[in-house]
């Protein structure tokens, strides 16, 4: 069964329709503002920086509303952690402060870390600043409190080699000091689809069997790596406790635009945004381009539960 259904006119953005120049846009954070879809996109420029633009669209798909500027930019004379760039941002609505959390990658002189910005409105954004040193990525809040505590799910880099990388799950009173570090899901290793390392996707799904997790495998081949996608799912109460996870991937790189680009192989989504059961993921195609495609929730619960390892 195809639980991800891509959208015919995929993929629905790219470079071409950016206002200015660029080299190549993906990996959207993603989010509903209002009767508006929201992407925060990250646009690579013709040097090999890359920063965020938003793009509106009344129905997600088409008619994509975008700024003749840049929404956000790296600003490393404020900032040191961002001097080679931001990227690949994650969305949460935290409805206790009415206002979105936006976690995303910030590119160090050490290495990658995780940066935390939020907005009212996304078109004035405050950065928090880092909340993860290097070298981590791959993070997203979730929308409540766990026991009065902020919880982020990120993914650090052993810098043992032959360590992995792996999920993990921290908290925090405060969205700024963060503490309690555990890891909650292992690359597997050996020959499985994710075993050279693992990282989230879209930020967790509130469903009523536990907190969805959609999150992308890297496999090593002759041919170089690959990225697909799995899910898991984690205990409504305690995040810590992985309640299944799936045994095969749910969505690999098959179409043109996923196959070649600018990195070759390769599906990476940063947001989703659901609406009763019906799920629109927004994923990066090849480093080149955002697509999009639809799953039923209720569809995706139960094909974890066949295929849980657990």
């Amino acid at each position: 069964m195809e639980l991800f259904r891509r959208h015919p006119d995929n993929p629905i953005l790219s470079s071409s329709h950016l206002p200015y120049q660029v080299n190549t846009v993906f990996n959207a954070g993603a989010t509903q503002v209002g009767d508006d879809i929201v992407l925060l996109m990250r646009v690579e420029d013709r040097r090999g920086i890359s920063h965020f633009s938003v793009a509106r669209s009344s129905d997600g798909i088409s008619n994509w509303r975008i700024e003749e500027r840049p929404s956000i930019m790296p600003d490393p004379d404020s900032y040191p952690e961002e001097i080679w760039g931001i990227e690949d941002s994650r969305i949460t609505y935290l409805e206790e402060k009415s206002l979105w959390a936006i976690t995303y990658t910030a590119w160090s002189e050490f290495g990658p870390l995780v940066s935390l910005a939020t907005t009212v409105d996304f078109r004035d954004f405050q950065r928090q600043g880092p909340v993860m040193p290097p070298e981590n990525k791959d993070a997203a809040l979730f929308p409540i409190r766990f026991n009065g505590r902020w919880a982020m799910i990120h993914r650090p880099v052993a810098k043992k080699e032959g360590t992995g990388a792996h999920i993990w799950i921290s908290f925090s009173p405060d969205l700024r000091h963060w503490g309690g570090h555990r890891m909650i899901l292992q690359a597997r290793g050996d020959a499985w689809w994710d075993t050279s390392k693992i990282g989230l996707g879209p930020p967790p799904l509130k469903t009523q069997d536990g907190w969805l997790i959609l999150y992308h495998g890297v496999k090593t081949t002759g041919s170089g790596v690959i990225y697909r996608l799995g899910l898991a799912l984690l205990d409504l109460n305690d995040p810590t406790r992985v309640i299944a996870r799936c045994d095969e991937w749910v969505f690999a790189p098959e179409k043109e635009y996923e196959v070649s680009g600018d990195v070759d192989k390769v599906v990476f989504p940063c947001g989703w945004v659901p609406e009763g059961d019906h799920l629109r993921l927004y994923y990066g195609a090849a480093d080149s381009y955002i697509a999009l495609a639809t799953a039923s929730v209720s569809e995706l619960l139960a094909w974890l539960k066949q295929h849980n390892i657990y």
